[in-house]
């Protein structure tokens, strides 16, 4: 399952000197291949849809922004109650040595 599988080995000979070649008028050459064609339309922005999109952007910045920010106002809290805990533990500890 986990073994490599490498593809068999070209066994075509390995040609010595490159054949002579003759030049031929009326050698087929093959015609240029067509375009693809996609049956999607285009899409045209429009001023209303650019709007849209400008308004749309502005809006996912803000939420994640607000996001964000809202996250690393809690981590800031809980760093401040935790400091707080820890300096009353402590003050409560050494009260009671004495």
């Amino acid at each position: 399952m986990f073994t490599p599988k490498y593809p068999p080995q070209d066994t075509a000979p390995i040609p010595t000197a490159p054949a002579p070649t003759t030049y031929s008028p009326t050698a087929y050459v093959p015609a240029p291949a067509p375009a693809p064609v996609s049956n999607r339309p285009a899409v045209q922005l429009t001023a209303g849809s650019t709007l849209t999109l400008i308004a749309g952007g502005s809006a996912a910045v803000l939420v994640v922004g607000t996001v964000l920010v809202s996250m690393l106002l809690a981590v800031a809290i809980t760093a401040a109650s935790v400091a707080v805990c820890a300096v009353t533990v402590r003050s409560i500890l050494k009260s009671d040595r004495r």
